[in-house]
This record gives C-alpha cells, sequence and structure tokens, in this order.
C-alpha cells in the first residue's frame, strides 16, 4: 500500500488511473494516507459516480473532510447517495467551521441516562453496531447534562442488572468553537484519549478521538517546518522547476528588499571599511551570530505560541530570560572571538570592537526573536514565516550600525 500512496502523491499525471485502479475498499484506506493537497487534486480530478463507491468505507468525519473539497450542489449530490446513517451524520458535521474543534470531531457516540443498567447499555451497543457497522464512545447524561463515558473494559466486567453511574469515568469537554491550538493543549495536559465537544448550551454535538488530535499535531509540525524555511507547503521534492519557482520567489523578493537595506548601512560606512580593510573580514561573523541567536529564540517562542497562549507577564519574563542569555552568550563569544583576533591580527581594537558588536547583536537578536513572533501572532500572521524576515534584518542592521560605527568613532 506505501507503494501505491508514494505513486499517486508524486505521479500527477497518472493519479487518477492509479486511484481508479484500487477497489473501493483501498481507495478508501489510500485516500486517508495522502496529504490534503494530493487529497484535494486528486478529489476534484474524480466524477461523482468514481468518489461515492469509497465513501461509506470511512467514517463520517473523514467524509467530511473529502467533501469540503467540493463546490456544494457535489457536495449534496454525493450525500443524496449515502446511507441515511452518513446522510445525517454528514451534513451535520458540514456546519460547523472545520478550523475549530467542530472541524475534528465526529458523531460515533451514543447518549445514555446515568439510571439506565450495564444490560441496556449493551443493547443500545448492539442497535449501534448494526445500524453503523462501528462500536462507538458511550457517554452517560445526568439531567441532560454530560456525566463522564463508559469504558468497554467496565462493561464487559460488571454485573450486567448494575446501573451505570458506578462506573462512570471523567471525560474533558471543549466548546465547538475552540481553535485547534486549544485542542491541541487539552490533549497534551490530559491523558484521556478522547474530548468530547458543546455546543453553547453544554449539550454534546461531537466527540474527537486520539487519531484525529495526533494527525493534527503532525500536520501542523509539517506546515511550520516549512514556513520556518519561507516555503509552502504544498510544494513537494518531485515539483518541476517552475512549479517551485512560483512557491519560492515572493519570499526571495522580500528578502531581497531587506538585504538592501542592511546593504545601505554597509554603504554608509564605506569611508571607515576603506581605512581599515579588517572590518570587512570580521562584519560576516557578526551578521551571522545575529542571526543564528535570533533564529534559536524564535524556534523557542514559535513553539510556546503554538502550544499555548502566553499571557503579558509570561511573555516579559521569557523577553527578560532572554535578552539574559542573548548578553551572557553575547560576552563568551566576544571574548573568544577577540582572543582570535588578536592572535591573528595582533589588533586590539578591533578586537574589542568586535566583541562589544558581538554582546549588542546577540542582546538585540534575542529581543526581536521574542517581541516579533509575539506581535505576528496577535496580528493573525505565522510568526514562523513572518517573523524570521523582521529578526535577520534587525540583527544584520543593528549588527552593521555597532560594529562599523564603532569603528569609525574609534579607528580614527
Amino acid at each position: 500500500m506505501s507503494t501505491i500512496v508514494h505513486d499517486i502523491s508524486y505521479n500527477s499525471k497518472n493519479r487518477h488511473d492509479l486511484f481508479l485502479s484500487l477497489s473501493p475498499k483501498e481507495q478508501s484506506i489510500t485516500i486517508n494516507q495522502l496529504s490534503k493537497r494530493v487529497q484535494q487534486q486528486l478529489i476534484l480530478q474524480l466524477n461523482n459516480t468514481e468518489i461515492s463507491p469509497f465513501l461509506e468505507y470511512l467514517d463520517p468525519d473523514e467524509v467530511t473532510s473529502i467533501l469540503r473539497f467540493l463546490p456544494k450542489k457535489r457536495q449534496e449530490m454525493l450525500i443524496n447517495q449515502l446511507s441515511e446513517y452518513y446522510q445525517q451524520s454528514v451534513s451535520t458535521l458540514l456546519k460547523f467551521d472545520p478550523k475549530t474543534a467542530a472541524g475534528l470531531m465526529n458523531l460515533n457516540y451514543i447518549q445514555v441516562d446515568e439510571d439506565v443498567t450495564i444490560f441496556e447499555v449493551i443493547e443500545q451497543l448492539k442497535v449501534n453496531e448494526k445500524r453503523t457497522g462501528k462500536l462507538p464512545t458511550i457517554l452517560v447524561m445526568k439531567e441532560g447534562k454530560l456525566s463522564g463515558y463508559l469504558s468497554f473494559s467496565l462493561i464487559a466486567l460488571a454485573n450486567k442488572s448494575k446501573k451505570i453511574k458506578d462506573y462512570v469515568k471523567k471525560i474533558n469537554v471543549i466548546r465547538h468553537s475552540s481553535e485547534y491550538d486549544k485542542v491541541i493543549k487539552l490533549f497534551k495536559q490530559n491523558a484521556y484519549n478522547k474530548i468530547v465537544v458543546l455546543n453553547e448550551n453544554k449539550a454534546v454535538v461531537g466527540i474527537i478521538y486520539s487519531e484525529d488530535i495526533l494527525r493534527l499535531i503532525g500536520e501542523q509540525s509539517s506546515a511550520s517546518l516549512y514556513n520556518f524555511a519561507g516555503v509552502s507547503e504544498d510544494e513537494t521534492v518531485f515539483d518541476s522547476a517552475p512549479r517551485k519557482i512560483k512557491f519560492r520567489y515572493k519570499w526571495l523578493i522580500i528578502n531581497l528588499a531587506t538585504a538592501f537595506l542592511a546593504s545601505f548601512v554597509v554603504q554608509s560606512f564605506s569611508e571607515t571599511i576603506a581605512k581599515n580593510v579588517l572590518l570587512a573580514v570580521y562584519m560576516p561573523i557578526v551578521a551571522g551570530m545575529g542571526g543564528n541567536s535570533g533564529t534559536q529564540t524564535l524556534a523557542v517562542m514559535v513553539r510556546s505560541l503554538s502550544n499555548s497562549e502566553l499571557s503579558k507577564s509570561m511573555i516579559l519574563k521569557a523577553l527578560k530570560n532572554e535578552i539574559i542569555t542573548g548578553g551572557v552568550n553575547g560576552l563568551i563569544n566576544g571574548f573568544i572571538v577577540a582572543v582570535l583576533v588578536m592572535l591573528l591580527n595582533h589588533d586590539i581594537m578591533i578586537a574589542l570592537i568586535l566583541a562589544v558588536a558581538m554582546i549588542v547583536n546577540l542582546i538585540v537578536s534575542s529581543t526581536f526573536g521574542t517581541i516579533v513572533p509575539v506581535i505576528m501572532k496577535k496580528l493573525g500572521k505565522d510568526p514562523a514565516s513572518s517573523a524570521t524576515i523582521f529578526i535577520t534584518t534587525a540583527t544584520d542592521v543593528f549588527g552593521f550600525v555597532t560594529f562599523l560605527g564603532l569603528a569609525t568613532i574609534l579607528l580614527k
């Protein structure tokens, strides 16, 4: 199966035929192993007759994700071809925002009152399994409100005549409108393998399973890696050169503009550099160390921002710690580079200037590496992709101004 998934993913010309060569059950397994981009491209290539056979091999939430790639008219046509259970489930799921907790949930659950017996629950399970072909999560209700859930192991071992209220286990809940970050945070903080989704009235509307959250975490990690490098997550190693150019040229143009800003700073100190050629030798060290330090701080901040909401006090504490870290690392690296300059060039002034510039630039990089991603997050931008360019610009400009400015003052 891994071979066919690879062939479909990276052979766009034969993708349609390769997929249709599979049985409906194999198609349902394969479609779930494809990336979102390939899924969308494939589904748009298929007609309704080619899509409908494999849909009922999927869970309703998976069917919903597939149908979201299509226009509403085609969605309705395909839903009408499904069984009654799927029609009801998919129609319900399509009403919710796909980028919220409700977009991750499915409807594979039953609700039972806490006063019923284990035997009565088993009978309901049989009815549901016959209707859907799947064993659902058993949610226990008390006076119309969620009380918890029943595990299948308890049902198997408990006295069938006992009421279920003595066997209820705690389960986490989340609002249907909650963003992905809150879902992931709740999942990571607790050991439960499922989360119940509630509406504004605290009524159950769905359930999120661990595999859905783990898949989301994987997708977000992959997207963050691409964004951090300024590359579209739609790009693959097998894309053609024109397609790669399309994905990358805008980012590179923006970087070019900021590079010119740094070059203008250097140009303004051209006389100083002309008089002291050794400065040009060590300029890349100042810029490079600042960029590396800023990237380290940015990586930590992006991870923290993706895992939780940072309060103002937490941000200020993080900023303080990063500035201290940058200053100490600046002292360490500044001392090392100063010693090397003294050994290689025997120039104490250049050594001193380079050491001071190193300290200043690592403090600047730590400051911008902390503040910029927070600002980007507040503005609704992806801090991984949007913050890098501003941090690099800041470290280049401040690093060169400090290094060359001190040289202009001290090397007369």
